[in-house]
């Protein structure tokens, strides 16, 4: 979960919710891939923080009974095991993306467990595995991975309230051109911009629903999970404009 703290109390958005928003936003971008590769990226995108698990100990609370947001969490073996295996079921190209975002966000882990050791090493041999057979140049697959990783960066700004005060400028990340991209908002409560515009449309909306909770701490999980079937649900949209 992406947990922001209100003055009503927290602000709930799925890690899947924030997939798909980042599946909106490279949407917006000019395709540069045949129809196939392309649908395949939206659905990695879209799908890339699926399979989490579910809630047992003290998987969605912190110590002092809030919930817990993701980057409070351990690595989870298991769902990263249980990504790339629902992956495959798409073919190559989707689990090729999806490898190489597991990749990147763990490959600093390496060292720490074995088993984690293990499960990176596989990656790296299964995509080049899927590189030789889908008779692509490592270049290539990392160009469209690129993209995946600059939208799903994008989109945790945008879920994590992270747009900078007063009209300064955030780093985004470095896209599929090689060119580095900056994320502002000139005016509070105006549209948001990207410089230099990457998108085909000079003008479009995002959204993602989040929930709302009032209720500050929680005594268990279940507590949670009961609160947050019963909670209120918002729906946040940002305006993009070139």
């Amino acid at each position: 979960m992406i947990v922001n703290h209100t003055p009503a109390g927290w602000q709930i958005i799925y890690q899947q919710a924030h997939a798909l928003l980042a599946a909106q936003l490279l949407h917006q971008w000019p395709a540069f891939l045949p129809t196939d590769q392309w649908v395949g990226l939206l659905a990695a995108a879209a799908q890339h923080d699926d399979e989490q698990a579910d809630w047992t100990g003290h998987y969605g609370l912190t110590p002092a009974g809030a919930p817990a947001n993701f980057t409070m969490k351990e690595f989870s073996l298991e769902q990263a095991t249980r990504l790339m295996h629902a992956a495959r079921f798409q073919g190559r190209w989707r689990s090729l993306l999806t490898s190489l975002h597991l990749s990147t966000l763990y490959e600093s882990l390496r060292g720490q467990k074995a088993e984690i050791d293990s499960f990176l090493d596989e990656q790296l041999a299964c995509q080049k595995t899927w590189r030789r057979e889908l008779k692509l140049k490592k270049t290539e697959a990392d160009q469209a991975y690129t993209l995946l990783h600059w939208c799903d960066r994008l989109s945790l700004i945008l879920c994590r309230q992270e747009l900078p005060e007063m009209g300064r400028a955030l780093e985004i990340h470095h896209g599929p051109d090689g060119r580095r991209y900056e994320v502002l908002r000139p005016a509070e409560e105006g549209p948001v911009q990207v410089q230099p515009w990457p998108f085909r449309e000079t003008h479009f909306s995002v959204s993602v629903e989040a929930t709302v909770l009032s209720q500050l701490q929680f005594r268990d999980d279940e507590e949670l999970a009961q609160a947050l079937r019963e909670a209120p649900i918002e729906t946040l949209r940002w305006d993009l404009q070139k």
